[in-house]
């Protein structure tokens, strides 16, 4: 059974930072193309926030550009989010995802950003 847990999520003041974690199991993670983590905030849609290719490649929403950074550890099967420079909009439960036959979703972690 697939399984993704996210972690690492709290409540940090603006200009803080933190680091996601995201950790498969149930398949082998090197077969994954893509990783990816979205957010959710309140009152609003799913949005994309960052992915990393299985070469390496990462991509972002221009409102991480520049504070976040997607990495991975292909020996703990786990995908990482940091998360620099904080700020109020970026409140939200993040999500990591990939797609292999289906689209896999873990439950989230909380992110609030507030003083």
């Amino acid at each position: 059974q697939v399984q993704l847990v996210e972690s690492g999520g709290g409540l940090v003041q603006p200009g803080g930072s933190l680091r996601l974690s995201c950790t498969v199991s149930g398949i082998i993670f090197s077969i994954i193309n893509v990783m990816a983590w979205y957010r959710q905030a309140p009152g609003k849609g799913r949005e994309f926030v960052a992915a990393l290719s299985r070469g390496g490649i990462t991509s972002y929403a221009d409102s991480a550009k520049g504070r976040f950074t997607i990495s991975k550890d292909n020996a703990k099967n786990t995908v990482y989010l940091q998360m620099n420079n904080l700020k109020p909009e970026d409140t939200a439960v993040y999500y990591c995802n990939f797609v292999y036959q289906r689209d896999y979703w873990g439950r989230g972690t909380q992110v609030t950003v507030s003083a």
